[in-house]
Order: structure tokens, then C-alpha cells, then sequence
């Protein structure tokens, strides 16, 4: 594929999408007038309540791209800039991660040489003016293919790694012919230029509250990341996936609210409810982990030691909402009715498990609305990358849902795939 720019496709604009529930109904000439009344006054009902979420959905989605909006240098037409491999990656922690063993178990088609007849594509997208508007990317795939359009996945990095620590899981997925995908996320990797970057840029924000490092920045880089594979000749854009571990499974959350073009997502250790850890006093684990900006915000507030006003304020300034309208409560259940599989830990202080009760609730809730109530599942592990690398849940989910379930050739549902349960046999 030769690399260079591209036109700017909008995916900004919300897209009210209406998902109906196909009933199944035989002998429909046995049925008595009054079942047939009770049995169209409930598709109406069905129907109206998906209209309505849909719109609800909308409106959350327009809320939360202005807010991207607002702390935006210019923008800039999206193109593409070649790049090189990178030799020495820049990982912020000490001492450097060399090798994952779970990494290295997600497995891979058994073919001869693999990694020499992978192709390996290293390039910068330009999602917008400045030294963070240059996204690096990784993609790997199989040279050859007896497929002309293939099924994509977009893998997401933790805090403090970068692209390339996610090799293993590019190579065991372009094995079994994915388009597989990472990026550098803000103030990480290619992006960084020192040990602190990503901890200077949380304190910076909180300082100015003219960035977002937190999270939003990298939503908006993975809406035009959608931009650019939508684009490709060798990827379906009907069947483009996102996941990622820690930070990197909140990016894959809040990608998947905000644009609808990921059509099934697998956020892993990740989701969790801000405003409910204040309230019942479990933010301490999050907040260590990047304790840094929440000290530096102490300071500032004349306080002898962080507490849950520090932590309301912190989150308020560096990721507007996080911790209110844009919490999980809210917008786990607009990615209904895409496939959506929460990996999370079962005793993970960052991620109580306890906080999800009610955005689990709203969206099995949200699910069943939309008639495909089997496309959302959550499942409990450690906080560590799962058994589900070695045991091939992760695989076998994102497989089932990007190559055996049904396709609709139809530009308007942007991945969405109308009347069908995915996970149904």
C-alpha cells in the first residue's frame, strides 16, 4: 500500500443510528388479531425505545466531541508521513520491561517463517498542529492474502509502555490475517522524550487545564485513526476492532463511545467508575498511579494530604466529566449494540469491581433494548493480562465477532450490524 495523504474524512458529526429488533415468528396465521396487536404494540415498543436511545446516545456523543474540541490547537488535514522501525523504545518506568511471557502466549497460527513473510508498516498520522499531533502507528499484516478487504484490530498500550511493547499480540493476530494496529498513545513511546514526559503533561494540564493527557487527548487520535483505516483498500471498514490493557483499556472505552466506527470492543482491566470510587472512598490505587499531578494538586490546595476533594478537582480539570456525564454509567451503554466484552479485575483496586454494578446494570439494560443482549459480557481476572491470552477467550471473542458474524454491505451502519445477535449460534 503506497503511504501519503489522504483526504480528511468528518467523524465528528453524531450519527443518530436507529437499531431495530427482529422478532422471529412462525405460523404467523395461527396467531389470534389480539396476539398480532400485542405482538406489534411490543416491536413498536422495542423500536421507539431503541429510537430514543440512539438519540440519547447522540447527544452524549456531540457532548463529549465538543468538549475535544475545546482544548484543540488548529486543525490540519489528515495525512500520512512515513516512518522507520523503532529500535530502542522509550518506556517510562524502571527498570525497562524486556519480555511478557502472557504477551508471548497469545497464539498464532502455525505457519513456517511467520515474521518473514509479516509486512511491517511504521508511519505518523497528523491528527492536529503541534509536537502531540504527530501519532505514531504500527501496523502489521501478512504480505500475501487470499483476501482482498480484511478485518481490523487496534490494540492499546498500558501507562508508561509504548506500541512496540504489544508486538506478540500484533504478530499472533496479522498471523491469523488481521490488519493488526498500535499506536503510541500521548506523551508515550515516540511521543515522549524523557522518563517524565507523561507525568509532566498530567501536572502541565493541571497547572494550564489547556490539555487533556488523560485519556481524552487519545480519543481524539483514535477518531482520526478511524479516519485513516476506514480509508484503506485492504482493511473492512465494517469490521474494525479496539482493545487494550490498563490505560490502554480506558482508551479503548471511551474510542468505542466516541466513534461508532469500532464495531466490537474488549477493554481490559480498565473500566471503572470514577464518581463511584469517590463517593465510597476506593480512588487511592487509581490515584497512585499517577500520583504525581495529585500531590502537585494537594500542594496547591493548601492541603496536608490528597483526599476525595483533591481527587473531584484533579479529575474536573484534567479530564472534564471523567468523573461525572461521561462516566461509566453513562457511556458504557451507548456503545450498545456493539459487541462489548469488559475484562476486568476481581479484586483490582483500581478498577473496584463493585463500582460497575451500575454501569453493568444500564447496559445489559441498554443491550436487551436493542435486542441483542448476548453482545455484552463482562468477565472478572486479576489485575494482570489474563489467562484469556493463553486459553484464547480474548482471540476467539474478537474473532467470532469481526470474521464469522454476518456481514451487512451497507455504507449507513458504520460497522453496526442491524437485527442479529452476534454471539448467537
Amino acid at each position: 500500500m503506497l503511504v501519503g495523504p489522504i483526504l480528511h474524512v468528518q467523524s465528528d458529526k453524531p450519527c443518530v443510528l436507529c437499531y431495530k429488533h427482529r422478532g422471529r415468528v412462525s405460523n404467523v396465521n395461527n396467531y389470534s388479531s389480539a396476539n398480532n396487536k400485542v405482538l406489534f404494540t411490543d416491536r413498536n415498543t422495542n423500536n421507539k425505545m431503541a429510537e430514543e436511545a440512539a438519540i440519547v446516545a447522540a447527544n452524549l456523543r456531540s457532548d463529549f466531541l465538543q468538549l475535544l474540541r475545546t482544548r484543540r490547537p488548529p486543525q490540519v488535514q489528515l495525512c500520512v508521513v512515513p516512518g522507520k522501525p523503532v529500535t530502542d523504545p522509550l518506556y517510562q518506568e524502571s527498570p525497562k520491561p524486556t519480555f511478557s511471557e502472557v504477551m508471548a502466549s497469545c497464539p498464532k497460527e502455525d505457519i513456517p517463517n511467520l515474521k518473514e513473510l509479516l509486512q511491517e508498516e511504521n508511519f505518523y498520522l497528523t491528527t492536529e498542529e503541534g509536537e502531540q499531533g504527530r501519532l505514531p502507528v504500527l501496523v502489521l499484516s501478512m504480505k500475501e492474502s487470499d483476501k482482498k478487504k480484511r478485518p481490523a484490530v487496534v490494540f492499546l498500550h498500558s501507562t508508561n509502555k509504548c506500541k512496540e511493547w504489544l508486538r506478540p499480540l500484533l504478530e499472533a493476530y496479522a498471523s491469523r490475517d488481521y490488519i493488526a494496529v498500535a499506536i503510541d498513545s500521548r506523551y508515550h513511546g515516540e511521543r515522549a522524550t524523557n522518563m517524565t514526559t507523561y507525568r509532566d503533561a498530567l501536572i502541565s494540564s493541571w497547572k494550564k487545564g489547556d490539555t487533556m493527557p488523560f485519556i481524552f487527548d487519545t480519543v481524539w487520535d483514535l477518531i482520526k485513526l478511524a479516519d485513516y483505516l476506514t480509508e484503506r483498500e485492504d482493511i473492512d471498514s465494517s469490521r474494525i476492532g479496539i482493545t487494550g490493557e490498563s490505560l490502554g483499556g480506558m482508551h479503548a472505552w471511551f474510542a468505542a463511545f466516541a466513534e461508532t466506527r469500532y464495531a466490537v470492543v474488549v477493554p481490559i482491566i480498565g473500566v471503572q467508575g470514577f464518581q463511584w470510587a469517590i463517593e465510597h472512598d476506593r480512588w487511592q490505587a487509581r490515584v497512585d498511579s499517577i500520583k504525581a499531578v495529585f500531590e502537585e494538586a494537594r500542594a496547591d490546595l493548601g492541603k496536608n494530604e490528597i483526599d476525595k476533594e483533591v481527587v473531584q478537582k484533579v479529575w474536573d480539570r484534567i479530564a472534564p466529566g471523567l468523573a461525572s456525564q461521561f462516566d461509566s454509567p453513562y457511556t458504557v451503554p451507548v456503545i450498545a449494540p456493539r459487541p462489548l466484552l469488559i475484562l476486568n479485575g476481581a479484586e483490582d483496586p483500581r478498577c473496584p469491581i463493585a463500582g460497575l454494578d451500575i454501569p453493568k446494570s444500564r447496559a445489559h439494560k441498554a443491550y436487551e433494548n436493542a435486542g441483542c443482549p448476548l453482545n455484552f459480557k463482562v468477565q472478572c481476572y486479576p489485575h494482570c493480562l489474563p489467562p484469556f491470552f493463553r486459553k484464547t477467550k480474548h482471540v476467539s471473542f474478537l474473532h467470532h465477532q469481526l470474521i464469522l458474524i454476518p456481514r451487512v454491505q451497507t455504507g449507513k451502519t458504520r460497522g453496526m450490524f442491524p437485527g442479529k445477535c452476534f454471539l448467537e449460534k
